[in-house]
C-alpha cells in the first residue's frame, strides 16, 4: 500500500498523515478530490507542491514528511520548497562536466522576445549562475548554475520579482497550463470582438449620417452604449497589455506592449472624458477593434507556436506512465515506468508503448516509431535489435531487457537538447530582437515630437493623431518577425526527423558550400559482418574470432558489433585501449595482442592484405595471427542524397578512415568527384579547417567518437541516428530517422526559414517606415491604424505558416539496396 492511500484514509492529513481537527478548513484539491490537511504550514506546502506541477511526489513517495511548523511555513520563502533535495532529484540534473546542474522550468507571461531577453539578462546578473536560454517556442527556460553558490528558490523568487512566475518543468502539467492560457486567451478575444461588433454597430450610423441627421439624445446614446461595450474590452481583454507593459517600465526594458497600453488605454480615457463632458471626438470603435485585432493576431501567433511544438512537448510525454515487468519467475508485475531500472525485464504487448530503451530478448514484432524519426510506416525487429522507449508495439508481444529507463531514455535527452537549441539565436533573430527594443525607444520619442506638433497645429486633433501613431508603427510584426519562422522551421524539421540542438544551425544550414560525409555508419547503416576469418599459423578460426570479439568487447565502434556474436566470457582482455583510426590492442592472457590495420597491429614488418574489401590484421606481440574481412551496407538512399545535394548546388565530399580502395570504390559507386581515405580525426579536422580558411562554409556529418573532433570543427554538425551519445551531444542537429534524405530536407528547410525571416523583417521594417508619416500628417484615422496594425502581424504569421506546407523539392528515392566491402 503506497504513503498516498494510507495517507488518504479517514481524516489523516494528505500531506503529513497527522490527525486531522474537527472543521478544519485546510485542504488540497488532487485529482479532482478534495485532500483533508491539518494546518496552514500543510496546505502551504502541500499547495507549493501541487501548484509547481509536482503532484507526483504524493504517488510514488514511500514516507511522510514531517509536519511543517505553522508560523515557520507562514513565514517562509514561497519557492523554498524546491530546494528540498528529494523534490529536485526528479527535475534537477548535473552537467555533463560535473561542474554544476540545470533544470528546465516552465515559465508564464512569455509574450514576446523582449521578455526572454528580460528573463536570461536577470537571471545571468545572479551570482552562481553558469548560464541561463529562454525557449521562447514553448515558454520554459533552461538554467544552469552552481547548487553551492545559488539555490533554486532565489532562481525562482527572481523571476517571480520581474512578473514571470515559473516552476519546474512536467509535460503533464505543463500542456494543462497551456489550455488554461489557451481558453481564457479565447475568452478575451470573444469578449473583444463581441465588444467590437457592437460598438461598430453604433459608430457607423454616426459616420454616415450627415451632420444634424441624428438628434443629440440619439448621440448621446450611441456614446454611452459604446462607452459600457468598450469597459469590459479595456478592463478585461485589454488586460495582459496593461500588466506587461507596468512590468516592463518597472524593469526598464520597453516591449511592444507599452505603446499598445498607452494607445488603448490613453484613446479610452479620452473618449470616456468626451462622454461624460460631453465635449470632443469619441473612439471607442478604434479602441475596441485595435484591442479585437492584436488579440486575434497574438491568438494565431500562439496557435501556430503550439502545433509546431506540440510534437516536442508531446516527445517529453511519449513514455508510458506504467509498465510490464517480468519477474525471475515470470510473474507480471505492473508498475510505474520511472521505476524501471538496467537489466529489468518488461512485456510489451500489442497497442502498448514501450517504457524504456532496451534490447529485444523473446518475440518478433513491428514497432511504429513515428513519433521519434518521423518516419510513418513501421519497422520490424527481431530478438537481439534495440528498441526505444516511446515507440508502440503494433502487432505481436516482447520481452525487452532495458537497457536505459526513465531520465536516462533516448527521448528523455530530447527535450533537453531542444531547449539548448534556444540558448543561442540566429543572427537574423538577434538583429530583429535588437531592432524592436530600439524601435519602441524612438517610438515614443517620435510620438513626443509628433504630438508637440499638433499642439501648435491643431490642439484639437492632438490625441488623435497621436494615438493613430501609437497604433499603426506598433512593432508587433518586427517582434513576430522571427520567432515565428523560427518555430515553424524548427516544428517542420521535427516532424522530418530532424532534431535541431542549436538554433544558430538553421542559418548555418541555410548558408552552407559544402557538405562531408564519414563512410562507415554514415554513408553506410553500420552493421558489419564479419565474412571470413583466415588465420596464420596454428591459430584456429573459432579461437581467432573469440580473441578479436574479446579486444572488441568494449569498443562503441560499429566494427565491434560484427564480433559481438563470438564472445566468450572467459576470454577478457585487460587493460583495452582503442587507438583513433588505427585499432585496438590490450593484454589476453598475458600477452599484447593488436587488432586493426596491418601497419598498427603488426608495426615492424606489416602484411598486405590478402584481397581488396576491408581486412583487419589480429596480431600477438607484433606477429600477425588472422585476417578478419567485413562487409558493410551502403544506406538504400545514399545515392540520391548525394544527387539531390549537389542539385542544391553544395559540393560533396567523402573522409573516411578506410583503405583507398575501399573508399574509391564507394566514392565512384555514389558519384562523389573529392575523397580521401586512410584519414585520421587530424587530418579530418584538418581538411575542414583548410576549407573553412578559403571562405566555405563545411557540414560534416557523422556517428562515432573518432568523429567528434572534425563535428566540434565544422560550422554545422549533423549526426546520424545511431551515433554514440558523445557526438550526439556535439552535433548542432541530430537525424532521428536513418535517411541520410533528410539531410537534403533540412538543407531546404533551412533555406526556406531564413528566407521567410527576411521576408518578414523587410515587410515589418517597410510597414512601418511608410505608415509613420502618413499617421503623423493626420491622414490615418485610429481605427484604419488599427487595421493596419493588425494586417502587418497577420501576414507576419501567415508567411511564416507557409512552413508548415514545405514540401521538398527533393525528387522522391527508390530503395536500391547496395552492397560494397567497407
Amino acid at each position: 500500500m503506497t504513503v498516498e492511500a494510507t495517507a488518504a484514509t479517514g481524516h489523516d492529513c494528505y500531506h503529513c498523515g497527522n490527525q486531522v481537527p474537527e472543521g478544519a478548513p485546510w485542504s488540497i484539491t488532487l485529482d479532482d478530490r478534495a485532500r483533508p490537511l491539518c494546518c496552514p504550514g500543510c496546505e502551504a506546502v502541500a499547495h507549493a507542491i501541487v501548484d509547481g506541477g509536482l503532484a507526483s511526489y504524493y504517488r510514488f513517495r514511500t514516507e511522510l514528511p514531517e509536519r511543517p511548523d505553522d508560523r515557520q511555513a507562514v513565514r517562509a520563502e514561497t519557492w523554498a520548497v524546491f530546494d528540498d533535495a528529494g523534490l529536485q532529484r526528479q527535475f534537477v540534473h548535473p552537467e555533463a562536466d560535473g561542474g554544476g546542474v540545470h533544470a528546465t522550468l516552465a515559465v508564464d507571461g512569455i509574450t514576446c522576445a523582449a521578455c526572454a531577453w528580460l528573463i536570461e539578462h536577470r537571471l545571468n546578473a545572479l551570482e552562481g549562475i553558469d548560464s541561463s536560454a529562454v525557449n521562447l517556442t514553448h515558454h520554459r527556460v533552461r538554467v544552469s548554475w552552481d547548487p553551492q553558490r545559488v539555490k533554486l528558490s532565489r532562481i525562482l523568487a527572481e523571476m517571480a520579482a520581474i512578473g514571470y512566475q515559473a516552476q519546474p518543468y512536467e509535460p503533464d502539467e505543463a500542456q494543462s497550463r497551456l489550455q488554461r492560457e489557451e481558453r481564457m486567451n479565447v475568452r478575451r478575444l470573444i469578449v473583444a470582438a463581441v465588444g467590437m461588433a457592437q460598438v461598430m454597430m453604433f459608430s457607423i450610423p454616426i459616420y454616415v449620417s450627415a451632420p444634424g441627421e441624428i438628434s443629440d439624445d440619439f448621440l448621446a446614446l450611441f456614446h454611452w452604449l459604446s462607452f459600457a461595450l468598450a469597459t469590459p474590452v479595456v478592463f478585461f481583454s485589454a488586460l495582459p497589455f496593461f500588466r506587461n507593459a507596468v512590468r516592463d517600465l518597472r524593469t526598464r526594458v520597453l516591449g511592444m506592449d507599452v505603446p499598445v497600453s498607452l494607445a488603448i488605454g490613453g484613446a479610452y480615457l479620452a473618449s470616456g472624458y468626451a462622454v461624460l463632458s460631453g465635449t470632443g471626438e469619441v473612439y471607442f470603435d478604434s479602441v475596441t477593434m485595435f484591442t479585437c485585432f492584436l488579440l486575434f493576431g497574438r491568438y494565431v501567433e500562439a496557435r501556430a507556436r503550439r502545433r509546431s511544438g506540440h510534437s516536442g512537448n508531446a516527445m517529453t510525454g511519449v513514455l508510458p506512465l506504467s509498465a510490464i515487468r517480468l519477474t525471475d519467475e515470470g510473474e507480471e508485475r505492473i508498475l510505474p515506468a520511472s521505476e524501471l531500472a538496467p537489466g529489468d525485464r518488461v512485456l510489451v504487448k500489442p497497442g502498448h508503448g514501450v517504457p524504456a530503451d532496451g534490447v529485444i530478448e523473446d518475440g518478433e514484432s513491428s514497432l511504429d516509431e513515428s513519433m521519434l524519426t518521423g518516419e510513418y510506416l513501421p519497422v520490424a525487429r527481431r530478438p537481439g535489435e534495440t528498441v526505444t522507449g516511446g515507440s508502440q508495439n503494433v502487432e505481436s508481444p516482447l520481452v525487452v531487457r532495458v537497457t536505459h529507463a526513465g531520465r536516462e531514455a533516448r527521448v528523455a535527452g530530447i527535450v533537453d537538447l531542444t531547449d539548448r537549441a534556444f540558448a543561442s539565436r540566429p543572427r537574423l533573430a538577434r538583429m530583429a530582437a535588437r531592432m524592436s527594443h530600439l524601435f519602441v525607444l524612438r517610438l515614443l520619442l517620435v510620438t513626443a515630437c509628433v504630438s508637440t506638433a499638433w499642439w501648435f497645429i491643431d490642439p484639437s486633433r492632438m490625441l488623435w493623431v497621436t494615438l493613430s501613431v501609437l497604433v499603426v508603427t506598433c512593432p508587433c510584426a518586427l517582434a513576430l518577425a522571427t520567432p515565428t519562422a523560427l518555430t515553424a522551421g524548427h516544428g517542420q524539421l521535427r516532424r522530418r526527423g530532424v532534431l535541431v540542438t542549436r538554433a544558430n544551425a538553421i542559418e548555418a544550414l541555410s548558408r552552407l558550400d559544402r557538405v562531408i560525409l564519414d563512410k562507415t555508419g554514415t554513408l553506410t547503416t553500420g552493421r558489419m559482418a564479419l565474412v571470413e576469418t583466415r588465420p596464420l599459423g596454428d591459430l584456429d578460426e573459432a579461437r581467432a574470432r573469440v580473441l578479436a570479439a574479446a579486444l572488441e568487447a568494449s569498443s562503441e565502434h560499429p566494427i565491434a558489433r560484427a564480433f559481438h556474436p563470438h564472445r566468450d566470457a572467459t576470454v577478457r582482455a585487460r587493460n583495452p585501449v582503442s587507438r583513433t583510426g588505427q585499432g585496438l590492442e590490450g593484454e589476453i592472457e598475458g600477452r599484447p595482442w593488436r587488432l586493426g590495420k596491418p601497419d598498427f597491429a603488426a608495426p615492424a614488418q606489416p602484411p598486405s592484405p590478402p584481397g581488396e574489401g576491408q581486412w583487419l590484421l589480429l596480431a600477438e606481440a607484433g606477429e600477425p595471427r588472422a585476417w578478419f574481412m567485413l562487409q558493410d551496407h551502403v544506406r538504400e538512399d545514399a545515392a540520391d542524397t548525394i544527387t539531390a545535394l549537389q542539385a542544391l548546388g553544395l559540393q560533396v565530399e567523402l573522409l573516411s578512415g578506410d583503405t583507398p580502395e575501399a573508399v574509391g570504390r564507394l566514392a565512384a559507386r555514389l558519384g562523389i568527384v573529392t575523397w580521401q581515405a586512410s584519414a585520421s580525426p587530424e587530418d579530418k579536422l584538418a581538411r575542414i579547417r583548410s576549407l573553412q580558411a578559403g571562405g566555405e562554409k563545411v557540414a560534416m556529418v557523422g556517428d562515432g567518437i573518432n568523429d567528434v573532433p572534425v563535428l566540434a570543427g565544422a560550422d554545422v554538425a549533423i549526426a546520424m541516428n545511431g551515433a554514440t551519445d558523445l557526438a550526439r551531444t556535439s552535433a548542432d542537429a541530430v537525424l532521428l530517422s536513418p535517411r541520410l534524405a533528410r539531410i537534403v530536407e533540412a538543407i531546404e528547410i533551412s533555406r526556406a526559414t531564413r528566407r521567410v525571416m527576411r521576408q518578414n523583417m523587410i515587410w515589418s521594417v517597410c510597414y512601418n517606415v511608410s505608415a509613420l508619416p502618413l499617421a503623423a500628417i493626420g491622414i490615418v484615422p485610429p481605427w484604419v491604424a488599427a487595421l493596419g496594425m493588425s494586417a502587418s502581424s497577420l501576414v507576419v504569421v501567415g508567411n511564416a505558416l507557409r512552413l508548415n506546407r514545405f514540401r521538398s523539392a527533393a525528387a522522391p528515392f527508390v530503395p536500391t539496396p547496395r552492397l560494397v566491402n567497407a
